[in-house]
């Protein structure tokens, strides 16, 4: 029996409840698959079919990153006004269009044009989908079901990721459209699949909404944003630094990255909504981010361990800083989760979830460069005022949720309903 219990609990785990919230996590599993192909793939995609240099690549990605930095508030606000799931379906037929126009692109200006195009919807779109999610939930689930979308994300990134092998064995011009076409239907389907998800009633808002940028006037809740989006670095820490370490720094054979990134990726879809119990109230949310960032601190401890040890012993300890950065992420995530769900009036739900984001747009623009530059062009001293970087912001986010917690949000006269939907 116990056995048998032990696999029931993993399987709940796993497999969201029938309802909202695994139409919810099957929509995210979906949506990834598409995703998960376009990341694996597209840089061979741009310089292959569509002849652009990596110096191009890598500008017009950079502009569009800047893009989604300056609109995410803005294009946030959409929501407030149009309605989640409106802005979701349009967002979602717009992206496939802006897909299937990809391998009719000629020259930088044309890419240029269609990455910028895809930064703003996409920024919309991501507002969108976290405010119906969160709006269509109870309270006491908002968490529990993020965890679940973000289980079935990773399952659908690791199908995407291997018919992407596919495309790159293949390695033809048609090969490449075809992916991009598919990533198109993906998005179409999508759309099709949100729009038929139950119609919420619209949240009562203020006689005169306030601004879509006022929300950055709100100085506790953005020093929160600003604190969130700088322990979610954890990602860049595991996929882009750790990787240029063990290049760098280790002698363990490179085939040890691939391994680490299916181990991340096998262990969020099975611990994801284990892991997140707790943090689905504001003061939860908030113990759960101070874990994850001294969770990452500790990690950046044990990884430089890697440089002086030799052969299997250097292998056990990447895959313990490993296991520390994905307890982190874990933890963190269902933090951020929480604070998503629980700090945004629920009048103006969209600016703030935009509002929310920027931090995390900030620390995509300092955070490979800078974490690269400590971590590894150092030689190895780098990693101890990067630990200390994260403690000090982990033992920060608790005392300023509390300030936020304090102070009125703006156009919090709307009440947060039980958002029941409408058949």
């Amino acid at each position: 029996m116990g056995a048998r219990e032990t696999i029931r609990t993993a399987v709940r785990d796993v497999v969201p409840p029938a309802g909202l919230t695994r139409a919810l996590a099957m929509q995210a599993m979906v949506a990834a698959v598409g995703s998960g192909l376009f990341h694996a793939g597209s840089a061979v995609f741009f310089t292959r079919a569509l002849g652009l240099s990596a110096a191009q690549v890598g500008l017009g990605l950079s502009i569009a990153a800047g893009v989604s930095l300056l609109g995410t508030v803005p294009l946030g606000g959409l929501t407030d006004r149009y309605g989640p799931q409106r802005v979701w379906v349009v967002g979602s037929v717009l992206n496939a269009a802006l897909f299937a126009t990809y391998p009719f692109v000629g020259g930088f200006a044309g890419f240029l044009a269609v990455v910028v195009a895809l930064a703003g919807v996409d920024a919309a779109v991501g507002v969108a989908r976290q405010v119906y999610s969160i709006n269509a939930v109870p309270p006491a689930e908002r968490v529990t079901a993020m965890a679940y979308q973000r289980s079935s994300l990773n399952v659908g990134f690791g199908l995407g990721a291997v018919i992407s092998g596919v495309v790159l064995a293949v390695d033809t011009i048609t090969a490449y459209r075809g992916m991009v076409w598919f990533i198109s239907t993906v998005f179409l389907v999508t759309a099709l699949f949100v729009r038929r998800l139950p119609r919420l009633p619209q949240v009562a808002r203020r006689a005169e909404p306030m601004s879509r940028l006022a929300v950055l006037r709100d100085r506790p809740f953005m020093v929160v944003s600003l604190l969130s989006g700088l322990l979610t670095a954890h990602g860049v820490l595991y996929l882009t630094v750790m990787p240029l370490w063990i290049l760098t720094h280790t002698d363990a054979p490179k085939t040890v990255i691939a391994g680490l990134v299916l181990l991340n990726t096998v262990l969020i879809v099975l611990l994801q909504v284990r892991v997140s119990r707790g943090a689905d109230t504001a003061a939860g949310a908030a113990r759960a981010s101070r874990r994850g960032g001294l969770l990452v601190a500790l990690s950046c401890l044990v990884l430089p361990i890697s440089a002086v040890t030799r052969g299997l012993l250097t292998v056990v300890v990447l895959v313990a800083a490993a296991l520390l950065l994905i307890l982190a992420e874990l933890i963190e995530s269902a933090g951020t989760w929480g604070l998503t769900a629980t700090l945004p009036p629920a009048g103006e739900r969209g600016a703030y979830v935009g509002a929310l984001g920027l931090g995390v747009q900030l620390q995509y623009l300092i955070a490979p460069a800078g974490l690269t530059a400590l971590g590894v062009t150092t030689g190895g001293w780098g990693w101890l005022p990067t630990a200390a970087i994260f403690v000090l912001v982990a033992a920060a986010i608790v005392p300023a949720v509390a300030w936020a917690q304090r102070t009125p949000r703006l156009g919090a006269e709307a009440p947060d309903p039980d958002m029941t939907p409408v058949p």
